[in-house]
């Protein structure tokens, strides 16, 4: 649609894009207004296409289809708006991959709110190395960490010097980006703590983002108790990492409490093993 509602007046989308290329406006701070039902609109700038309006949906529930379309349009649209080259859904490596919002043939952001095996982020993981290009993942509400994390969300854990392991999440009907960083797991369980900034899915959130540096946190340190009912339970389950441990235990003829107690308290990477793992299978090689 190339019409809107702005004010109680008629505006073109090429006469919007042009003020907001111009630096008069920014980018889809005013209240677009469909002439037909009268819901919101947000402004769409394409280096390939005529300037248009596109319908925001803003209604809870929205499938993953929307919402991976509806997020990629939205970040790209922010990108160009900072004079960033983007482009939405460009094919690569003759069709075998497609990145859903590559930057100046240098970084891809791929938006990812349906279900991904490891297997397949590898294979895409791989694909983008081979080309050296940096793919960078944005996840949407199916994959948004919580108070735990899973193996299927590590896959998308990135490391920067200045937010060390962070995570980034897409919410394209409310308009955010939610950086999570300085991600910490602790000693056994698949707990973590973190840091969260919040920055508006538009021209000055995607500039803010970038420029983000966090100031340092000094994290509480996890809870003995609970660390050693974990574990606990991970060797009466016989879990992967109980399986491991008891192992070590029983090779060492030790138990629980002969595991130093400021073990159970460090907090760790998260893609490191447990430090009490570490502990164990130094003192068995010892």
């Amino acid at each position: 649609m190339y019409a809107a509602i702005l004010n109680q007046k008629l505006v073109l989308a090429v006469n919007e894009a042009e003020q907001v290329n111009r630096g008069i406006k920014k980018l889809n701070q005013d209240c677009y207004l469909c002439p037909s039902c009268r819901h919101r609109m947000i402004l769409i700038l394409s280096e390939d296409k005529t300037p248009f309006f596109k319908h925001f949906y803003q209604v809870k529930g929205t499938g993953e289809k929307e919402e991976h379309s509806q997020a990629k349009i939205l970040l790209c649209t922010a990108l160009k708006a900072n004079g960033i080259q983007a482009e939405v859904e460009v094919s690569l490596l003759d069709q075998q991959l497609r990145a859903d919002v590559l930057v100046e043939n240098k970084l891809s952001f791929e938006v990812q709110c349906a279900p991904l095996s490891e297997e397949e982020f590898n294979h895409r993981h791989q694909l983008y190395k081979q080309i050296n290009i940096k793919d960078i993942w944005i996840v949407g509400k199916r994959h948004y960490l919580k108070k735990k994390i899973n193996q299927s969300q590590e896959i998308f854990l990135r490391y920067s010097p200045k937010w060390q392991w962070y995570y980034l999440e897409i919410d394209p009907f409310k308009c955010l980006i939610r950086l999570k960083y300085n991600i910490l797991k602790a000693a056994i369980s698949s707990e973590i703590q973190y840091d969260v900034k919040t920055f508006p899915l538009d021209e000055e959130g995607v500039a803010e983002l970038f420029l983000f540096t966090p100031v340092k946190k000094i994290f509480k340190v996890s809870d003995i108790k609970d660390q050693k009912k974990y574990l606990q339970k991970q060797l009466v389950q016989k879990s992967k990492i109980g399986l491991k441990i008891g192992s070590l235990l029983y090779q060492l003829h030790y138990s629980i409490d002969d595991i130093p107690k400021e073990l159970f308290l460090q907090l760790r990477k998260p893609k490191d093993a447990s430090p009490i793992l570490t502990f164990l299978q130094k003192k068995l090689d010892d």
